[in-house]
């Protein structure tokens, strides 16, 4: 998993949170399925989760919660888009996570503009076009 660490590493480092935390939970498709149905009330597997420490954002110039929440991922479904993809179960992993932190600072892919903002982020820190697959 060192290529997810490195990619979370440059993306807090390019959001101006090099010092923030995350918490990072690998699972499987059943564990992620409890959570989904849970708490988004979503009754199916997922790839990625996220829980953000902060509601909003705080203000420009106040300080920050180092803590910026929770990713859970699903090793079952990375791997199954990995191979699908054709690439390394490690590169599934650093775009989910990368995904998921792009959550935690605020980022939203419900809209169009707002999915392609991620995309270009994802891009950028992973170094190559890569495609955002949903699960189920």
């Amino acid at each position: 998993m060192a290529r997810a660490r490195t990619a979370a590493r440059k993306l807090l480092q390019d959001a101006g949170r090099p010092g923030a935390e995350v918490s990072v939970l690998f699972t499987d498709d059943s564990g992620i399925h409890t959570l989904n149905r849970d708490w988004r009330g979503v009754d199916r597997p997922t790839d990625v989760l996220s829980w953000a420490q902060e509601e909003e954002a705080p203000p420009k110039g106040e300080e920050r919660e180092d803590a910026l929440g929770d990713v859970v991922i699903s090793l079952d479904t990375a791997r199954r888009q990995a191979e699908s993809r054709g690439w390394a179960l490690d590169e599934e992993v650093a775009l989910l996570l990368v995904h998921g932190i792009l959550h935690l600072l605020g980022h939203e892919d419900e809209t169009e503009a707002g999915a392609e903002t991620m995309r270009r982020i994802e891009t950028d820190v992973l170094g190559r076009p890569l495609e955002k697959v949903e699960a189920g």
